[in-house]
């Protein structure tokens, strides 16, 4: 089983739930948390993208990124809880989440010394890592999350990058890190196909 930061979900989601209490009384459904996390992924994606030298957006990256995490969290959360689970919300889950980690990460392009055609790579993968863990379902397995590079894992890892930005590191290390990302996306684009393959009932015949 690959490790990933996606294993410490459930204790997140503890901490997270007098927040979804407090949603729930006020009547908040799942898919205006997730259009909201969106929206605000945007917005930030959009002031890093017309703002790169501006050292204070990148340090407050990792806390954006954590915020982001919460929300998407709590949109599954509540539509547990709350009976609410519908194919436009399971739909919106997967849009959403693509369109804010491309809205987030290829900003980071535009900083000096940072090789833009790796930061598209990292994208693309990124994208085709979470395509690879849809895919799953067409061939009767459940959404693969496996890692070492989820959805969680790629935010940590620019959490860390708006870190490194913001205290001076050199380009050099920044390179250095989105190369690591885009092997373990890679790594992980063939373990969700392969235990999708694995677990599929054709498999089993």
């Amino acid at each position: 089983m690959s490790i990933s930061i996606y294993q410490l979900k459930p204790r997140f989601q503890q901490l997270l739930r007098p927040f979804l209490n407090f949603l729930t009384r006020l009547g908040v459904t799942p898919n205006q948390v997730t259009l909201a996390a969106m929206l605000l992924s945007l917005g930030y994606g959009a002031a890093l993208a017309l703002a790169p030298q501006c050292m204070g957006l990148w340090l407050g990256l990792p806390c954006f990124l954590l915020l982001r995490m919460a929300l998407n969290a709590i949109d599954g959360m509540l539509a547990n809880s709350t009976g609410n689970k519908t194919a436009l919300g399971a739909l919106l889950n997967e849009l959403c989440d693509q369109v804010s980690d491309a809205a987030l990460y290829l900003p980071v392009a535009l900083l000096a010394g940072i090789s833009p055609q790796l930061l598209v790579l990292v994208v693309v993968f990124a994208l085709l890592a979470e395509f690879a863990g849809v895919l799953a379902s067409s061939i009767g397995v459940a959404r693969r999350f496996d890692g070492p590079m989820g959805k969680s894992d790629r935010a940590f890892a620019f959490g860390l990058l708006g870190l490194l930005v913001w205290a001076g590191v050199a380009p050099i290390w920044l390179n250095a890190l989105l190369a690591v990302v885009l092997l373990l996306s890679l790594v992980t684009v063939f373990n969700r196909l392969r235990q999708a393959l694995r677990l599929s009932p054709q498999a089993t015949r």
